[in-house]
């Protein structure tokens, strides 16, 4: 089964289009480095909730919009190496100079697939 990297971060409302060009941008040199999909999902019902939250884990202000997103490698070894590539790529370090969020906020992890019906 697919390896799926995770992410969740907090956008300022403002800088949708920035962030959805930035994504644009970098989702055909994942693809490049290895990932079948990228996907990114702007937030549009993303409660508060009682112990703990979306918005909370990423400490999200009341300006800014919660972004989940997931990239599908093949498996764990290709995600690895597309790390290792993007890592020295200097199109990758491009983005880090305009990101239109704050990356220290960002959470992540890879994950092994269970079930994918």
């Amino acid at each position: 089964m697919n390896y799926v990297d995770g992410f969740v971060v907090a956008v300022p409302a403002a800088n949708q289009e920035a962030y959805r060009q930035m994504a644009a941008e970098a989702a055909p040199l994942f693809k490049e480095f290895g990932a079948l999909r990228v996907v990114e999902c702007w937030g549009d019902d993303v409660p508060e909730g009682e112990v703990t939250d979306f918005r909370g884990a990423v400490k999200a202000t009341s300006d800014e919009v919660v972004v989940f997103s997931w990239i599908e490698y093949p498996s764990k070894e290709v995600r690895d190496a597309a790390n290792q590539k993007m890592m020295s790529d200097p199109r990758m370090q491009a983005f880090a100079d305009r990101m239109p969020f704050d990356g220290q906020r960002m959470i992540f992890g890879g994950f092994t697939t269970l079930l994918d019906e």
